[in-house]
């Protein structure tokens, strides 16, 4: 019973929260958004002390259910360990004990910490595990996602329906999506072979949880008395933490699946309270726990915000190709980050706001100091001052909420000119797109030569409205590079 509960909310969670990094609508986060916000490092990050102080009592209490249940890369894991032993029937029971490698464990997690106290980012996010899942998911599945939606679209077009619409597919980040398909490839060998050694030996979430583990209240348990000595529970545990020699369980590596308690016929593998006087409820006390966790996530579903209207897409700022990406002294980061070290000390690189964003601004940076952290870029469409998506979705604190009100007031960077690019100057024709799409009124149209009432007009930036939105620099019809781009603010200020 309890490993069914066990694979109901595991497979809940693991659908739900793939959704969010395949939905491009982003209508889903109003309803699941806290899915990702309580995700253990991202929580961590973001100084959400409920939330860990919530995953650090339920790991106390029943052990790594975080590991099996919440956290989408360990059920990946599960996933794949299953397929495999169902492909042939030997390979169900596959899986041996093996001494715990704790100097490898605890090692990784120094580095782990060492590496986001020195604000190396880009390397302590590599084996961070709800940031690993979020670039497979944005990288790896989400495309074949969306190519499976635009043969929908096109179905249902030529039957005059508009219950599915179109997206562009394209690479966002040639390094992030190496780094994510390498990622995979090693988590699919691991899994496929040995279960949940990546949990056990690499990530750092798995150690600290697995530190708490050993003090549950309630774990799995081996009564001798009623143990066969089969050993069918040891080679069905895909943590490899059951020894059978001395009938004890690692707990700091058991993920609490209940693989062990559902093989085992002769009732010696049990879930026991370990404190105090044994009760003859054991699972029944502990299948309650159960149900008021999936009763709290019901109602923590039930009252999220209702979803937002999605930002819609001017179809004619579509029909100018693309331009070359500019090289900006400052990189830009959406309103609501604050400034640049904040969104760089708390983004965990999930790549959930590259997966809303309605415009294809954000995407991962391919630069060796911030790889993989999102940046924005304004070559495919512009940062609308109505949309707040990526504030929204953001797990770990890197991107804070704003309201549409408060964004259109945010100044994320300033508009910088080089009329040598300009077409006023290099083909002698009036233009002045930037003017007519500026949202902050921030361009203003002035004449080369102001005795001249018949000389052609320049584009001019007023500092005070210019919000760093891009739109100015994404109609600009000049190319390879356009006559107008952002420069980014490392503090955002407020006009």
């Amino acid at each position: 019973m309890l490993r069914k509960i066990r694979i109901i909310l595991a497979a809940a969670f693991f659908l739900c929260i793939t959704m969010l990094f395949l939905d491009f609508t982003g209508s889903l986060h109003a309803w699941l958004g806290w899915m990702a916000k309580i995700q253990f490092l991202p929580a961590v990050l973001a100084l959400n002390i409920g939330v860990v102080a919530v995953l650090v009592i339920l790991t106390l209490l029943f052990g790594r259910v975080y590991c099996s249940i919440i956290c989408p890369l360990g059920v990946m894991q599960d996933i794949i360990s299953w397929i495999h032993g169902r492909t042939k029937k030997k390979n169900r029971f596959r899986f041996r004990y093996s001494p715990a490698k704790n100097w490898l464990r605890y090692s990784v997690l120094v580095l782990f910490i060492i590496g986001l106290a020195l604000g190396a980012h880009s390397l302590a996010i590599l084996i961070a595990p709800y940031s690993a899942y979020g670039r497979i998911a944005a990288n790896l599945f989400a495309p074949i996602y969306q190519w499976a939606n635009n043969f929908f679209a096109w179905i249902a077009e030529r039957a005059d329906s508009y219950a599915f619409y179109s997206t562009e597919v394209w690479l966002r980040s040639i390094p992030t999506f190496i780094i994510a398909a390498v990622t995979f490839v090693v988590i699919f060998v691991l899994a496929w072979r040995n279960g949940r050694t990546w949990c056990n030996t690499i990530c750092p979430v798995g150690t600290v949880l697995g530190f708490l583990s050993r003090f549950s209240v309630f774990a799995p348990a081996i009564d001798t008395e009623k143990c066969r000595n089969c050993g069918l529970c040891g080679k069905r545990c895909k943590a490899s933490c059951i020894d059978m020699k001395e009938h004890e369980i690692d707990l700091s590596r058991c993920v609490a699946c209940m693989d062990c308690i559902d093989t085992c016929k002769e009732g010696a593998v049990h879930l026991a309270y370990r404190y105090g006087k044994k009760s003859e409820k054991k699972e029944e006390n502990v299948d309650n726990g159960r149900r008021a966790f999936i009763a709290s996530g019901a109602i923590a579903m039930t009252t999220a915000a209702t979803a937002k209207a999605q930002a819609e897409v001017d179809g004619g700022l579509a029909m100018i190709s693309h331009a070359e990406k500019p090289v900006r002294n400052t990189p830009l980061v959406p309103a609501g980050a604050l400034s640049l070290k904040n969104f760089t000390n708390h983004c965990t690189a999930c790549q959930l706001c590259v997966s809303v964003c309605p415009n294809h601004v954000l995407r991962p940076s391919a630069s060796l100091d911030t790889l993989m952290l999102p940046e924005m870029g304004y070559e495919r469409g512009y940062c609308r001052p109505e949309c707040t998506l990526c504030s929204e979705v953001c797990p770990a604190g890197a991107i804070n909420p704003v309201t549409r009100a408060k964004k259109s007031s945010i100044q994320i960077g300033l508009a910088i000119v080089n009329l040598d690019n300009c077409i006023v100057n290099t083909d002698n024709v009036n233009c002045g797109n930037c003017a007519r799409h500026c949202p902050a009124k921030a361009v203003r149209m002035v004449r080369k030569d102001p005795s001249d009432e018949n000389s052609l007009k320049i584009p001019t930036i007023n500092e005070q409205k210019c919000i760093g939105c891009g739109a100015c620099e994404n109609v600009c019809p000049a190319r390879p590079f356009t006559a107008i781009h952002i420069e980014g603010y490392e503090v955002h200020k407020t006009k």
